[in-house]
Parts: C-alpha cells; structure tokens; sequence
C-alpha cells in the first residue's frame, strides 16, 4: 500500500513561523483524513507543503519511498491534486470548461467522446450538470465550490488536498460533497485530506483527524480519540462534550468556557 507520511515539516512567512516540527502517521490509500484546528493553526500551509507549492525549511512528505521533493513540478502536480481554498472565476469559460481542463491536465488536449461523456457525468454526480454552459464568472460562492470540488475529482492523482470545500455551501450541499469525496476516495483507493471547520462533518465523514494548533499536530487518531482528547478542548478555547447520535455517529457541543 502507498501510505502518505509527513515528518518534521517547518516553514515560515518572513520571520513569522507558521509550522514547527509538523508530522502526521501513514495514511492509507481508500481513507478520507480531517485536517482540523483554529483559523491560523497552518492548515492551509501544510497543504501547500504537501502539494509542493512552498518548500519546506527542514523535514519530507514520503508517498511510499518516494520524497514528493524528488519529484518534478510535473510529476507532483500528477500525483498530488490541491484544491485551495478560493476558486478563481474566468469570465470566457463555461463549468464545462474549466472541468474538462482538470479532466485533461497532464494528458494531452486532444478532446475524444469518451472525455466528453467523463465530465458530462462528473457533473451530473456532483448535481451540477444544469450548469454546465454557465459561465464561471456568473456563479455563486457555493457554485463555485462545488464547480471546484469537481475538477479536483476528475483528475487521476494518487492524494486528494482539499482546502474547506464546505466553507460556502449550504448544508445539504456541505453533505452531498463530503459524502462524494469520501466516497471516490474508497473507490479509487487513493488518500483524501480535507480541511475542515465543522467538528460534526469531520466526525462523521473522516476515518482519521489530525489536529493543528500553533503550528504544531497536537493529536491525531480516530475521530472519537481526538474529540475527546482535552487538546481539543485546550486548542479552541472551549469547553466540548462528546455524544453519540441516533446513528451511532459522534455528536461534538461546543460551550463558552
């Protein structure tokens, strides 16, 4: 199996320091990982570690025995999919467009019926299909999310970096898309992080969580290990309590402390 493993990653802006000695366990192909903690704790600077896009002042990010530092800017931008946080609209595009991009990147440009039919159904699977003329620059904070969530899912990359793809959507949406990224995880076999906000989401959807704060892991492990470790508690100021739901599933409360 092809584990994804972080060990000892630092990185600073200027002389701010973001992340110090950042390392995660092996996470195995066919999971879906929460990434959790405050604004500010270095989530969306471990993903832009991991994806290559900042380099790192000390530690490695292994995908099997390979170091994704070895790798060429094109081979990591094949086997590593980042999907950051804000979408960014292009007026002369249409949905359709801007996902067959996605679809075709690191493939050749030439279009066949079969890429058509691809995209046509990622669409559809994402309940956007009625937006595929619409142009990019038209749709809403949530449209876009989704539009963005869908052209991560049609690349063919070994890890899936998803940065709060729920920040925008409403809650049937906010379901619908983890449950898809979950979903073609296991399918797929391959590793999906996502960064989440909603302590409930990342309970019901992740199979492992890791917690940032300060710009260090402070837990990590299964959902009902790291819910009720008192770092929770500690790293986001408030008092939490743990119950389980009608479906057997993790209910997280937040109080004032």
């Amino acid at each position: 199996m092809t584990e994804l493993t972080a060990s000892g990653l630092a990185f600073s802006y200027g002389k701010r320091r973001v992340l110090r000695d950042v390392g995660f366990d092996a996470i195995a192909p066919g999971t879906l990982t929460a990434l959790i903690g405050p604004n500010a704790s270095g989530k969306s600077t471990l993903f832009r570690l991991i994806a290559g896009l900042h380099r790192t002042e000390s530690g490695a990010v292994h995908l099997g025995e390979t170091d994704l530092a070895t790798l060429s800017s094109r081979e990591r931008l094949k086997r590593v999919c980042f999907m950051p946080q804000f979408f960014t609209a292009n007026a002369a595009l249409t949905v359709f467009d801007v996902v067959m991009m996605a679809h075709k990147q690191l493939r050749g440009w030439r279009v066949s019926e079969a890429d058509m039919l691809a995209v046509g159904q990622a669409l559809d699977h994402a309940g956007i299909g009625h937006l595929s003329e619409a142009f990019v620059s038209e749709l809403s904070g949530g449209q876009s999310q989704m539009v963005s969530v869908v052209q991560a899912l049609v690349r063919n990359s070994d890890v899936y970096l998803f940065d709060e793809p729920t920040s925008a959507l409403d809650l049937r949406h906010q379901l619908q898309v983890l449950s898809q990224i979950k979903t073609a995880m296991a399918a797929r076999g391959t590793i999906g992080i996502v960064a989440l906000h909603d302590l409930n989401l990342a309970a019901r959807f992740a199979d492992h969580l890791v917690l940032l704060g300060q710009g260090r892991v402070l837990a990590q492990g299964t959902p009902g290990d790291v819910l009720r470790s008192p770092a929770i508690s500690e790293t986001y100021g408030v008092d939490i309590e743990i119950t389980s739901g009608p479906r057997k599933d993790l209910l997280v409360h937040a109080y004032a402390s």
